[in-house]
């Protein structure tokens, strides 16, 4: 083929790749279509198979890498590969780099290298690794890794790259970088030491004048690992530190063209207004690869200046694109590593069990974490939440990948001291999070929405949902939230008394103050449960939870039935119906 032919075929796909208000006319005349894909919230889905079943996933690097071949034919230098937060957690892949074998470069900067990405954003489970993990990280990225609000403990210096400026085809882009800040309630103060958290809205303001005034930047880019809804979780807008800003910084602070939002696991495409009314466009993306977010600016050349023709947004399901053979070949021999390392063995266990039980009462799944957490720690009382909406662990051998699907997190776990008032008002504020007041058999258990597709999500994230061992109680659906937990006795049938000092186990992400079970539940302040804390392991849970269980042999999961949900003759068909609409979409 000639290189006029080849070159009349880029050309006619370029024409078909660009946006509404760009056509191939104003490509012959020069003019420049930058497009940005942006992957979120990868959570360790790097490769193209699960590591559990072997089968291919709807979404990973490897797939997100095959798109960025093609694009990169249509569009050369002009494609910028961005990633926005929570890369390096959740899943054996991440997990083996960061902590099974942490003395070679780690597998997520040798991916993003390889595959071209040239700036990312911090995400607040890229943190909960630690120092060593994510400071040495942050060195072997070939990009910055930026979180303008992350500062330096005392200071106004940014521990990670606040900003970075992209230049394709002449055009200067600027790319600011935000984290939630809500990181010190969530994680032990030992991941994040030496650091602080501002607030999304005054930071950017900061940045974003010193970015106009020493920069010129000819577009502004938010990459902002933060949620769209300001109100998620009973938040409020107004208030500083907002989790879920950056739909406040894209309404509030003047100069963004595109923010990229994350955090939220949640697919956005839209557009607000700015203080100046321009409009901003709002992109955010589902997790694990599964969707990446592209936008499209068309820039025209005036002059010195570059005017804006258009900004659009869409998103590419990665299911629709094949592994990428050179991502494969280059990065075998560490998924081989990795294989080998979840089929190792560690231990039996005696039947089947699964997360979608522990929705709707007492179940072996988590009766099984709270056995752990009982033993491991000695305390009176255990509080966990399904660390998996659905996941399933099979009868027989028991291997290290089951572990990573019956506890999902690198939480740490915490022995407490509460009251048994603060137990109740805790397990009140989780049941008002999981289910909802019923008047009837009809009315739905479960505090989740019908979607305009017919089908019904949570309203509340799961992981929230805690259960406790160690005591008998009745949840009373009948009754408005904050009154339906009534605790009956111990356990072991001594009497329970509100006014006694208890010792309880729970996670680091509770016991940071994650969920708001200890705060708005309990009633605790974070000093107030920094002096509550008796003790905190070394390693983390599922660390504990291997070794808990080799020492056993063989698991015999058995549901503690402590607790049940009232009036049963309501209750029974709802969870039933409530359980078919969740897990089966009817």
């Amino acid at each position: 083929m000639s290189k006029l032919a080849h070159k009349l075929i880029l050309l006619i796909l370029l024409a078909f790749a660009l946006p509404a208000g760009i056509s191939l006319t104003f490509a012959q005349k020069g003019e420049v279509l930058i497009r940005i894909g942006v992957t979120t919230d990868v959570h360790g889905a790097y490769f193209p198979n699960d590591w559990y079943t072997g089968k291919p996933i709807s979404g990973s690097l490897s797939q997100v890498s095959t798109w960025t071949r093609q694009q990169r034919k249509l569009s050369g230098e002009n494609l910028i590969l961005l990633d926005n937060g929570d890369l390096i957690q959740g899943d054996p892949a991440s997990y083996y780099s960061n902590f099974v074998d942490p003395g070679k470069p780690n597998i997520a900067a040798r991916i993003l290298n390889f595959m071209g990405y040239v700036a990312g954003a911090v995400g607040n489970h890229d943190l909960e690794t630690g120092h060593p993990v994510y400071d040495k990280l942050s060195k072997e990225f070939s990009f910055p890794w930026m979180a303008a609000n992350g500062v330096k403990t005392g200071t106004n210096e940014p521990s990670f790259k606040p900003y970075t400026i992209i230049i394709r085809a002449g055009i200067k882009i600027a790319v600011l970088g935000l984290i939630t800040p809500k990181i010190p309630d969530w994680l032990p103060p030992a991941l994040w030491s030496g650091l602080e958290f501002r607030d999304m809205i005054e930071t950017a303001k900061v940045w974003t004048s010193y970015i106009r005034s020493n920069e010129k930047p000819d577009l502004m880019i938010g990459l902002f690992h933060a949620g769209f809804d300001p109100t998620y979780g009973q938040a409020v807008a107004d208030k500083p530190l907002n989790e879920n800003a950056s739909r406040l910084v894209a309404e509030q602070v003047a100069g963004f063209d595109i923010v990229f939002c994350g955090h939220d696991h949640r697919s956005w495409n839209l557009r607000v207004a700015g203080p100046t009314g321009d409009s901003v466009l709002i992109l955010g993306s589902e997790s694990r690869a599964v969707e990446i977010a592209v936008a499209d600016i068309g820039m025209k050349k005036s002059g010195k200046n570059w005017t804006k023709l258009s900004i659009t947004g869409n998103h590419e399901l990665m299911k629709n694109y094949s592994p990428d053979p050179e991502f494969i070949s280059n990065f075998q021999g560490y998924i081989d590593t990795v294989q080998q390392y979840v089929d190792q063995p560690v231990g039996i266990i005696s039947q089947t069990i699964t997360s979608e039980d522990a929705f709707f009462g007492p179940s072996e799944f988590t009766s099984l974490i709270h056995r752990a957490q009982l033993e491991l720690t000695e305390a009176d009382v255990s509080f966990t939440a399904p660390l998996s909406f659905r996941a399933t662990i099979p009868q027989g051998p028991l291997t290290v990948k089951d572990l990573f699907r019956l506890y999902r997190f690198e939480n740490q776990l915490y022995t407490i001291t509460m009251t048994g008032s603060e137990i109740s008002g805790y397990l009140n504020y989780s049941c008002s999070l999981w289910m909802k007041t019923m008047t009837s058999a009809n009315d739905p258990m479960i505090n989740m929405d019908q979607q305009p597709d017919g089908s019904w999500r949570l309203k509340n994230a799961y992981y929230n949902f805690d259960s406790a061992a160690g005591i008998d109680y009745t949840v009373d659906l009948s009754k408005p939230a904050g009154q339906m937990v009534t605790i009956v006795c111990m356990s072991d049938k001594k009497a329970f008394d509100p006014s006694k000092n208890y010792t309880v186990a729970l996670n680091s992400y509770r016991g940071s103050g994650g969920g708001n079970h200890l705060s708005r539940g309990a009633g605790l302040s974070k000093d107030e449960v920094a002096r509550r804390l008796i003790k905190s392991s070394d390693m983390d849970f599922r660390f504990l939870l291997t070794g808990w269980i080799r020492k056993q042999g063989t698991i015999n999961p058995v549901s503690y039935h402590n607790w049940k949900t009232i009036p049963e003759a309501w209750t029974g068909p709802a969870a039933k119906r409530d359980k078919a609409r969740l897990f089966t979409g009817k």
